[in-house]
């Protein structure tokens, strides 16, 4: 089914080891924070917003393991159009969900590589008034940062390549994959090397 992957970089298992991770840090902070507030859990306070579509897999497994009462509304970046690997630029598709003031807004994406997905997203739900907003990424790819914007919590550093899986995509293929892994060169006929990965930025 997977023959078009040239290796796996992050397994499955060492994937879901580290959403727990993360989930664990995260819960512990959104909690300290609402307990400093004179907010309990049950409040309305915590909405997660993730970045469709590349994080749909990420943001599904990463709820689940959070026992917390939790909102989510989605918001829509398009950067990879086409058959391509090079980012054109982050576009917001859609309106951005609305009454988030005062609320402690999660974003989550599925790669950090120029930023400009992320940074795009998070300037325009500052300008909503929230109590915090914090950054979730999977993957966080240094080597291509252009925008101001580093993750508050992110998976796993990748190499400057491109990569598909478990919720990333290549021309719309792959996101099925429960690993993270590189495409053969044949399975990417026409792309430049290390470029970037999945549907954002």
């Amino acid at each position: 089914m997977f023959r078009d992957i040239e290796r796996v970089l992050i397994d499955r298992d060492r994937i879901a080891e580290r959403v727990g991770e993360i989930a664990d840090r995260l819960a512990a902070d959104l909690r300290r924070e609402l307990a400093a507030e004179g907010a309990g859990e049950e409040e309305h306070r915590v909405v997660f917003i993730p970045i469709m579509t590349g994080s749909i897999v990420f943001v599904s497994d990463l709820i689940r393991r959070l026992p917390m009462k939790l909102s989510m509304q989605l918001v829509t970046v398009s950067s990879y159009p086409g058959e391509t690997m090079e980012s054109k630029g982050a576009h917001l598709r859609g309106e951005l969900p609305a009454a988030l003031e005062g609320k402690h807004i999660v974003l989550v994406d599925d790669i950090l590589d120029s930023g400009r997905t992320l940074h795009l997203v998070r300037s325009l739900v500052m300008e909503r008034s929230p109590a915090s907003v914090r950054t979730v990424v999977l993957l966080d790819k240094k080597a291509r940062r252009e925008a101001p914007i580093e993750p508050d919590y992110f998976g796993f550093d990748i190499p400057d390549e491109f990569v598909v899986g478990y919720g990333l995509d290549y021309n719309g293929y792959y996101r099925n994959l429960p690993d993270i892994g590189t495409l053969n060169p044949e399975a990417a006929i026409g792309s430049p090397s290390g470029s970037g990965g999945g549907a954002s930025g």
